[in-house]
């Protein structure tokens, strides 16, 4: 048990977060809101809610009473290691002009959608929720796929089948919506089938960017997009020649099969992870992959895959080298998965994604969008449109689409929040860095531990860090909460 004081008041709360079972202890408190140290996840004090993701689950609160000075603390035993599933609200009512007897379609079979699901039934909707998704499996933590990659599939869900059947939300696999017609609100898909729908979320996420060189069509040449995958990419690359297309961090996280005798590493960026974290650090994990024995070919592309037997052999760059690969794993990007919007009326970008405003709503009545497929107002870009493609912000969508989808009239208000590991060091990220004219160094890069400011306008408005991960959650609570942190602060 957490035993937490605030001002005069003290709560008893359970002391791990859902999410990865973080120790809440070592968090971060302000106010009512505690944050969790590793990934960001916040839980209210007094209830136990969840007010910003990851975590899916609340967590646990206990009875408490003060009696002569003395603090004492009332529990079940059975309920101390359990996370608490949020309840139905249903005192909150819902709007005369929703009825309960219509249908929420939710096209997307990840966290957006998932959550969207789970806060409609939390604010007592009671109507037919139906989540359909081209994928094989109920909605599972991508981030483990290149990071625990000899998991079976169901090691890594996030919501058995069984809770979903539970809360009556009805899960239709391998369903690929090829079509909509706004007009009737009615989805087609790839099987011949359709549904209506009184709303809709559209939460298809994003796919895999895909080469185009001859060869592309080989054998053993794989993405990282489901368990599956994974599993072939290990089994494939453990003790062999592994050519990485692309250096971002889908690449270079790739830890698992990194001790093979001999790796290489292709990739077209300056280095790798820039994009996302900027040009100030990026060199430290650079050279700790270097130091792993991988060998990155800069500023090249690659051209030709050869083979034989229908097995990739060799990856031919522009620079002339010829690389021996046993596998290639293409890690260049993704983009919004909207191809079946194509024609229609929905407001989309130059990329594809989909435009929606801060209720999660698109330019069409009762349409909503959420996760990797939408562009987005961010507030600490002033309202400038971003895509942001992690989990945790896909989550606040769907909360937030699901608010809306009940006519909550509710705004998006998060702070992104970014996670990963490379060798066994934290890396983090919280806030939108995007147009910095300035950075501030706290700590050591020869140590490998330190934190950075992004300062845009004389203001921080993210930071980075290695193995400081508490302080990354710290900056998102006061980014959350509003409050500026001039340069000046910051050094």
């Amino acid at each position: 048990v957490l035993l937490v004081r605030n001002r005069k008041e003290f709560s008893a709360l359970g002391s791990k977060c859902p999410h990865y079972g973080a120790p809440l202890s070592k968090g971060v408190l302000r106010g009512e809101r505690l944050r969790c140290p590793w990934h960001g996840a916040c839980f209210n004090i007094r209830t136990g809610d969840i007010e910003e993701y990851p975590a899916l689950d609340c967590i646990p609160c206990f009875k408490v009473t003060v009696e002569d000075g003395k603090v004492f603390i009332t529990a079940k035993k059975k309920v101390l290691p359990l996370p608490a599933v949020t309840e139905h609200r249903q005192h909150l009512g819902l709007p005369r002009c929703l009825l309960n007897t219509n249908t929420m379609l939710l096209l997307g079979g990840g966290v957006a959608a998932l959550v969207c699901a789970e806060t409609l039934r939390q604010e007592g909707f009671t109507g037919r929720i139906i989540m359909a998704t081209n994928e094989k499996h109920v909605p599972y933590d991508k981030s483990k796929l290149s990071k625990e990659m000899n998991l079976k599939p169901e090691d890594i869900y996030l919501r058995k089948p069984e809770f979903l059947k539970a809360r009556g939300i009805e899960f239709w696999t391998e369903k690929e919506a090829v079509s909509v017609d706004f007009q009737k609100q009615r989805v087609r898909f790839m099987d011949g089938s359709s549904q209506k729908y009184h709303q809709l979320l559209i939460a298809t996420g994003s796919h895999s960017g895909f080469l185009k060189v001859p060869g592309a069509d080989l054998q053993n040449v794989c993405t990282l997009q489901t368990p599956e995958e994974s599993s072939k990419i290990l089994k494939l690359a453990t003790g062999k020649n592994v050519v990485i297309v692309g250096a971002s961090f889908i690449g270079t996280r790739l830890e698992r099969v990194l001790p093979a005798p001999a790796r290489d590493t292709n990739g077209t960026s300056l280095q790798p992870g820039a994009a996302c974290l900027g040009f100030g650090w990026v060199q430290l994990p650079f050279q700790m992959l270097q130091n792993k024995g991988v060998k990155f070919h800069m500023k090249t592309e690659l051209c030709e895959l050869k083979g034989k037997d229908g097995k990739v052999t060799e990856a031919v760059l522009s620079n002339g080298e010829n690389l021996p690969a046993d596998v290639v794993v293409v890690g260049i990007g993704s983009s919004p998965s909207s191809a079946f919007l194509k024609g229609t009326s929905i407001a989309r970008d130059d990329k594809g994604a989909i435009l929606v405003d801060l209720h999660m709503q698109t330019n069409i009545p009762n349409v909503f969008a959420a996760g990797d497929v939408v562009t987005f107002p961010v507030a600490l870009l002033d309202g400038a449109r971003s895509s942001i493609r992690h989990q945790q912000v896909a989550e606040a969508h769907g909360h937030c689409a699901a608010l809306n989808m009940l006519r909550r009239g509710k705004e998006l208000h998060t702070v992104p929040y970014f996670w990963t590991t490379l060798l066994g060091k934290s890396i983090r990220y919280a806030g939108c860095g995007k147009g910095y004219t300035d950075t501030v160094v706290k700590g050591s890069l020869e140590q490998q531990k330190f934190l950075i400011f992004y300062i845009r306008d004389d203001h921080v408005t993210a930071a980075a860090s290695l193995n400081c991960d508490p302080m990354v959650s710290l900056i998102a609570e006061v980014l959350y909460l509003g409050k500026q942190i001039s340069k000046e602060e910051a050094e």
